[in-house]
């Protein structure tokens, strides 16, 4: 049986630990130039890890400017949102259509809540190319994504 004290040790070391694992990390990506996150990132699943990440940093409140917009909001469950995209035929060709124009940034698929004022639910997000997702939010004062 695991006293108090022992899980308390066992967290601060745990914790202890992976800020050092976090810094040789930062370091190593600033050696390399982030090159094997830059080429993870245009693999499906890093993309797709990347955006739940940024929806994830929108609604916590991380992205400060924005958090009027987002913070507090509804996010789906990570696994629903991967499955969800992979599944999804429009994001699949946006993929090809992104990987095709050598990765431009104005095709990059992007997640687009269909009513701003709800947040990232299955029946509220599509697919979208960064340019049409920014034309939509600028039309409408609000920015999406």
């Amino acid at each position: 049986m695991t006293s108090e004290a022992e899980k308390a040790y066992a967290r601060e070391y745990y914790k202890k630990h992976k800020e050092e694992k976090n810094v040789y990390q930062r370091e190593h990506r600033k050696q390399n130039g982030n090159v094997y996150t830059h080429r993870y990132e245009k693999t499906i699943p890093g993309f797709l890890m990347r955006s739940y990440r940024n929806m994830q940093s929108r609604v916590s409140g991380v992205q400060k400017k924005k958090a009027h917009l987002y913070k507090g909001l509804s996010l789906l469950d990570r696994q629903d949102f991967y499955d969800l995209s992979k599944n999804d035929w429009r994001f699949f060709e946006l993929w090809l259509d992104w990987i095709k124009s050598d990765y431009d940034r104005k095709l990059t698929p992007s997640v687009n809540r269909i009513d701003s004022s709800r947040g990232y639910e299955p029946d509220n997000i599509e697919w979208l190319t960064h340019s049409e997702n920014s034309r939509l939010g600028a039309m409408s004062g609000r920015p999406h994504l």
